[in-house]
């Protein structure tokens, strides 16, 4: 009497990945370049090695009172090769003595990779320390990755918005306590804070967070 056959198991299919993991993937591989957008404009000792014209006469003692601006500016950062790296610029820049700190209204900051891309940070006020290693903008934030060879009106491969971005220079840390909202693609994600971790290349949300992650075929 022959044995009988055992049926073959089917094979097991892959659990979909969650909609979440999918984008902190997508995430963590544009925000490196958008963190260095915004560590980059920490470049401050740019701004204050500036020469001034009308420079103070005597020293005085500090007072939360700026004691140089500059209006219309505009700073460039050249590498080594001769290229552009970084621009800021900006309707207005203040500086106050008593924190040591820099404002900018209406500030803009262009960063370009080795490869190519562009990182443009835009928002309605940038605050820094004196070391550009706590930046934080302000209202209406507009964060975009642009692909080499791309002008800046081109489509974003990947957009950030939101009302307050905080960039950490020693810790190469990004985050947000309020509301973001995240596009690549056609895929969006809509959180109420995150933080993401350059040196782990960890993205973190806290609370609820929405989104809708297309397809590669656009559906």
């Amino acid at each position: 009497m022959t044995p009988a056959a055992l049926p073959l198991a089917a094979p097991s299919r892959a659990k979909p990945r969650p909609w979440l993991w999918r984008a902190q993937s997508v995430l963590s591989n544009y925000l490196p370049l958008l963190l260095m957008a915004l560590l980059a404009s920490g470049t401050w000792w740019l701004v204050k090695n500036t020469p001034l014209l009308d420079g103070p006469s005597e020293l005085a003692p500090p007072r939360h009172i700026p004691d140089y601006r500059m209006e219309n500016f505009e700073i460039q950062r050249i590498g080594a090769d001769g290229r552009l790296n970084v621009q800021i610029a900006g309707a207005e820049l203040r500086h106050y003595p008593d924190t040591d700190t820099l404002e900018i209204d209406q500030a803009r900051v262009r960063a370009i990779a080795p490869d190519g891309s562009l990182a443009i940070a835009e928002a309605k006020r940038a605050i820094s320390n004196g070391d550009g290693s706590d930046m934080q903008l302000i209202g209406d934030v507009r964060l975009r990755r642009l692909p080499p060879g791309a002008g800046e009106n081109a489509p974003a491969q990947l957009e950030v918005r939101g009302e307050f971005l905080q960039a950490l220079a020693n810790s190469e840390i990004l985050r947000s306590h309020l509301p973001v909202t995240i596009r690549q693609g056609s895929s969006t994600l809509n959180a109420r804070n995150f933080e993401y971790r350059h040196l782990t290349g960890q993205i973190s949300f806290t609370g609820r967070a929405q989104g809708q992650i297309a397809s590669r075929d656009g559906r």
